[in-house]
């Protein structure tokens, strides 16, 4: 849990984040933030169910050695797709942290471990070097996800494909539970700027 929780935190400043005007260019009939949400939420799960499903086919034939690399491997995919999801809905509901990329990626992995939205004083004041990673509560944070997330992926190494149908299923449901969280809590803040949605994008 360790190497993976480094590997999470030193990966996630290069997840590529939408805004929220590139967003609403690529979904032009989204006409409202839920619309859009929703949008976001559907391609999230899809791609988490991808991720379960592909693993699962490798280990259609179990490799005792390659188990704890395909487990990795799957945990580390989900938790990206699921990062970028929460980071693209705060742009979606005017909630986008503040700061550089890396300070921003810190907020959201913090929303990602913590399953709701990120801290109120991350979105005017920028996460600092304890939040990108050196602090320890993160750490401990993420680490707990990920073994959570460890632990669930196990049915996807079931064997003869079985395994990804399991991997595909549970993938979806887990990113669909987390979504439905963030989202709940996000919608029970105020954007600092109410009138974010009304300006025309880009």
């Amino acid at each position: 849990m360790r190497g993976l929780t480094d590997r999470l935190l030193a990966t996630a400043p290069r997840i590529p984040v939408r805004d929220l005007a590139t967003l609403r260019a690529q979904h032009p009939n989204a006409l409202d933030p839920e619309t859009l949400a929703d949008r976001l939420v559907a391609g999230a799960c899809r791609a988490s169910g991808a991720v379960g499903a592909g693993i699962g086919a490798a280990a259609m034939v179990p490799t005792p050695p390659a188990l704890a690399v395909e487990i990795a491997t799957e945990t580390l995919a989900v938790a990206a797709v699921e990062i970028k999801l929460i980071a693209e809905l705060h742009e979606v509901y005017g909630m986008r942290a503040a700061g550089s990329t890396a300070q921003r990626s810190a907020a959201y992995i913090g929303a990602w471990a913590n399953r709701r939205g990120i801290d109120g004083m991350s979105l005017v004041r920028p996460a600092g070097i304890v939040a990108m990673g050196a602090g320890s509560q993160l750490r401990r944070q993420v680490r707990r996800r990920l073994a959570r997330r460890s632990v669930r992926s196990l049915p996807v190494l079931v064997p003869f494909l079985v395994g990804a149908a399991f991997g595909a299923s549970l993938n979806r449901r887990d990113t669909h539970r987390l979504a439905r969280e963030v989202r709940a809590d996000l919608r029970r803040r105020t954007p600092p700027d109410p009138a974010y949605w009304s300006r025309p994008p880009g």
